[in-house]
Parts: structure tokens; sequence; C-alpha cells
């Protein structure tokens, strides 16, 4: 799968959240808070994307404690890799949008 490929908002901000380790319900908080409300995750739709991510190697469940119901997840290098590929993306759409704005 390239490192280029653009992501979704839900995912883009699930990574973001995931710069240092996160439990799912931080994740959800985080990416609300980032996203001004726009983005709101509801349980189910969060954990199938970090199943997914898991699976792709973007993330990774840190071991959980005994007794611990509670699931840490944390960016993978290959994970951090298509962050910033994304955001270099985003900014390249907002750099020639303005660019097109000034010029029309």
């Amino acid at each position: 799968m390239p490192d280029t490929l653009a992501l979704t908002e839900s995912t883009y901000y699930i990574l973001l959240s995931l710069l240092s380790p996160q439990h799912g319900y931080g994740i959800m908080q985080r990416t609300e808070e980032m996203s001004r409300g726009r983005v709101r995750l509801a349980a189910g739709t969060l954990y199938g994307a970090l199943n997914a991510l898991c699976e792709k190697g973007w993330i990774l469940q840190l071991p959980v404690e005994d007794g611990s119901r509670r699931k840490e997840y944390k960016l993978t290098q290959k994970g951090l890799t298509i962050l910033i590929n994304e955001v270099a993306r985003l900014r390249e759409l907002a750099d020639n949008g303005e660019q097109a704005l000034k010029e029309g």
C-alpha cells in the first residue's frame, strides 16, 4: 500500500490522536477536540478503524494490564510516515488552492 494515499478525516484524526499513546475514549475526545466537534467517532466506528489500522501496521495495541479492560494504542513508525505524508499532501492542496484564488 503506498504511503501517499489520501486518508479519511476520521483516520487522519485517529492517527494524530495517537502521537502519544491513548485509549479508545481518549482518541474519541481528542478527535472531537482537534476537529472542533466536526468529527465525532462512535465507539463501533472507532474500534473498527483501530482494528483496520492495526492490521495495516499503522498503529499497535499496547499490552493490556492485568484486570484492565482498557486497551491503549500507539502510532508505529509506518503510521507516522503515513501521517507526515498526509500533512504534506494537505498542505500542498491548501497552497495550490490559495495560489489559484490569488490568480483568479
